[in-house]
């Protein structure tokens, strides 16, 4: 255990930009002090990640110093400084990577829709791309499996199967398939590619047999040693151990900064901190506040080729993590274009735009990934293609975010005639506590206003739902720092990490237009909001940030906010930058206008109640 921390820096080496934060303990809290960044230099000409982890720690020493403390030095012999004396060194030094394109893994399954899952879901929580899931079944020839195989090139494989004391032959044909692959590492030729054996105890001798000389086999417990169970936690714990000591090993300059994360003991001790994989880290942090604040959360990081989406539901804490590798705002733009459909985008865009003009804005986007939109029309455009992408990630998300498939549920009498449950989605919106959003066209929108819009759009938060959005991206950095001190983590991601926007109330269900969806009496500091709020509607409250208000909400008698249709809920909401948002726009079903003229109309209503963007913007 490492003692009471007083200085921590943590980097995030991502595939362009290494971020560095430095956090200091003041006055009992911990909090951020300054943060710098640098542009990631593990490629040619410099092969070397230490390199930009330096630039981007002597950009945060410079700005301690114009803060006024000129004799901090956090940089020693061109090594980060642990353990030293009065303003020179840190406590600890902690860091994540996605460098080099991150951890890309295969795995294995006997049946695709169990055990492969079960296995995808393990490699995805330790913060792995998920390139390909072969299974017995997944009805490719064995040619084609092994071809895949020596295409994909992972830097892993996890294989799963059957559970304990079960068949052993699939398990034994797909041993066989990777065997006659013979796969190699995508970093290094030196080693071998590193096998994570995780299913039947009974197969372990079939696959050290088939396995053990070709490649460099590790056997863990079973990922499924019932069908009514999974165990995923020792296969997520040896995919790190192997991130650090094969992965990141072969990667220019990674030896040295393996060298360089450690933190200081109680006893004076150093002691090694292990490099995450930077989604692993953000999905620790997720997990970390979910149990400290006992909430449900769900987070998302949209980036410019991937979406990542994490979510943490039920009373047990599981979390779940999906990437939609097509689903981008710059490099995979025009995907998020094929899969919505021009339509799907054009519905959330109050003003005509022929489909030249739009087809024309987003290859732009993708062969210019850096810049920003310059005109309004192209960031609504914007925003819209975002709204549609974060959509279709939750969908698959809810899709893979589901209870064990091929069990058997115990149901009562009144179940006895329904469909089996097992397969079913455990993420329930209605549930949610907090929807937290990251990534540039979140975290920087102009206004606050218009990532909540963008959030809520999207998502279709309901009941009471928090919103909040990343700041600067800090949260994978303050998901390796959990591991060895969760109260530093959770103190920044609290009082720096976290932007919040304000609280979203939704009643679910549908009722005419123009009838009375929601009763709202809100007691606020200055004054008392007390109205009908019709359907179909958007309604902002300024509510401050850390800001309470005592709310009695009534929706109509065949609306629901969480405690059944018609029935009143008395609470407290928490406000933020944006304020308190009540959507009367319904729920299963949510519905745009596809009426032109009434579509943009509707749309420029729900903008401007919104003060998403200025009025004269969308009128001219």
């Amino acid at each position: 255990m490492a003692k009471e921390l007083r200085s921590i820096l943590a980097t995030d080496c991502g595939s362009t930009t290494t971020k560095a934060i430095l956090i200091e303990k003041i006055d009992g809290v911990y909090r951020l002090i300054v943060r710098g960044e640098a542009p990631t230099t593990v490629e040619a000409p410099f092969e070397d990640v230490t390199k930009g982890v330096l630039n981007a720690v002597e950009e945060v020493e410079d700005l301690v110093h114009i803060q006024g403390n000129k004799n901090r030095k956090l940089i020693v012999d061109e090594g980060i400084a642990i353990n030293q004396k009065g303003d020179v060194g840190v406590d600890a030094y902690v860091s994540t990577s996605s460098a080099g394109g991150g951890l890309q893994m295969m795995v294995t399954g006997v049946v695709k829709s169990m055990t492969g899952e079960s296995a995808e879901r393990a490699a995805l929580g330790a913060g792995a791309i998920v390139m390909d899931v072969l299974a017995s079944n997944d009805k490719r020839l064995p040619h084609e499996q092994i071809e895949r195989i020596r295409h994909l090139r992972p830097d892993m494989i996890l294989m799963s199967g059957g559970i304990d004391g079960g068949t052993t032959k699939h398990i034994a044909e797909m041993a066989e398939l990777v065997s006659a692959a013979d796969p190699k590492p995508r970093l290094g030729s030196s080693y071998k590619l590193p096998v994570i054996f995780s299913g039947n105890i009974k197969a372990r001798d079939i696959v050290k047999d088939t396995l053990s000389e070709k490649t460099n086999l590790i056997v863990t417990e079973n990922i499924r040693p019932v069908l009514e169970r999974e165990n995923l936690g020792p296969a997520r714990d040896k995919i790190h151990d192997l991130f650090m000591e094969h992965v990141m090993a072969q990667a220019p300059g990674y030896k040295k900064l393996m060298s360089w994360t450690c933190a200081v003991n109680e006893d004076g001790t150093i002691e090694n901190v292990p490099i995450m994989p930077t989604p692993g880290a953000v999905g620790n942090i997720m997990q970390t506040i979910a149990r400290k604040d006992n909430i449900q959360v769900v987070g998302v990081d949209i980036g410019g080729a991937t979406t990542d989406i994490f979510s943490v539901f039920t009373k047990n804490f599981i979390f779940n993590r999906t990437v939609s590798a097509n689903l981008g705002m710059s490099y995979s733009i025009s995907n998020v274009l094929a899969s919505a459909g021009l339509d799907n985008i054009m519905r959330w865009v109050p003003f005509d735009m022929s489909e030249q003009e739009v087809r024309n804005m987003i290859k732009n986007k993708m062969i210019r990934p850096t810049t920003i939109p310059f005109l309004m029309k192209e960031l609504i455009l914007e925003q819209a293609i975002a709204k549609e992408a974060l959509r279709l990630a939750f969908i698959q998300h809810k899709q893979f975010a589901v209870t064990l498939k091929g069990t058997q549920a115990q149901r009562d009498i009144s179940e006895a005639f329904a469909q089996s449950t097992s397969g079913k989605t455990i993420v329930d919106m209605m549930s949610l506590d907090i929807l937290v959003g990251s990534g540039g066209v979140l975290s920087h929108a102009p206004r606050r206003n218009q990532a909540a819009m963008m959030l809520i759009d999207a998502f279709l938060p309901e009941g009471i739902t928090k919103l909040a959005v990343d700041s600067i991206f800090m949260m994978p950095q303050l998901g390796v720092l959990s591991t060895i001190s969760e109260q530093a983590a959770t103190q920044v991601f609290e009082k720096d990490c976290l932007i919040h926007l304000g609280t979203c109330v939704a009643p679910v269900g549908a009722i005419k237009p123009d009838k009375v969806s929601l009763h709202a009496k809100i007691e606020l500091q200055d004054r008392i909001f007390d109205e009908d709020i019709k359907f179909g509607e958007l309604v902002l409250i300024p509510l401050g940030v850390s800001e309470k208000a005592i709310a009695t909400l009534t929706p109509a008698r065949g609306l629901d906010l969480g405690k059944g249709k018609g029935n009143t809920i008395k609470t407290e909401l928490s406000g933020g930058v944006v304020g308190i948002i009540l959507d009367t726009r319904g729920r299963q079903p949510f519905i745009i206008p596809t009426e032109r003229k009434r579509r943009i109309a509707t749309l420029k209503k729900w903008m401007t109640a919104l003060n998403a963007y200025p009025e004269d913007a969308l009128n001219s």
